[in-house]
């Protein structure tokens, strides 16, 4: 009786461990995991970062004046749209007021979609619009899942109002 209850015990013992061994594997895949999509996450708001960067300071040249005003819109919103890009994809990139970037990047490209785009139809080949929803879906995207881990909100005290 002693002899199977040790074995028993044993069995139970073993048994406990290997549970117990799953769960930390599956604890370090869920981290994985995790991992992984922050850093895909982080792609995705340095990818819009950067397109926004670079269309951004474009904007600064003055020839893109006349373009605002051959889409109809006023001049001075050159130096605004501007600043709004770039400083708009630095905190994107940083992870820095990512949602209140993503509602300025979202009315930017509604605006370029139905206002500039889109009676040239939606293939970007025929001057569309298919890129910037596509742009759109990804700004989205950033502000409905805000700063992420990978930002400067995760790492500092900030109100939530500027994740």
């Amino acid at each position: 009786m002693v002899h199977f209850t040790f074995v028993k015990s044993t069995i139970l013992l073993s048994q406990l461990f290997r549970i117990s061994e799953e769960k930390m594997n599956v604890t370090q895949q869920v981290t994985k995991t995790n991992r992984l999509h922050e850093i895909t996450y982080w792609g995705i708001r340095a990818s819009v970062g950067v397109i926004f960067i670079v269309y951004g300071l474009q904007k600064f040249n003055p020839i893109w004046r006349e373009y605002l005003i051959g889409f109809g819109l006023p001049p001075e919103l050159q130096i605004p749209i501007a600043l709004a890009e770039t400083i708009g994809g630095i905190f994107l990139i940083i992870g820095f007021m990512t949602r209140i970037t993503g509602v300025v990047f979202s009315v930017i490209l509604l605006d370029a979609i139905f206002h500039i785009r889109w009676e040239k139809g939606f293939l970007i080949s025929q001057g569309g619009w298919d890129y910037d929803l596509a742009l759109l879906a990804m700004v989205l995207f950033v502000l409905v899942t805000g700063s992420g881990k990978i930002s400067i909100t995760s790492k500092v005290k900030i109100p939530n109002l500027l994740h």
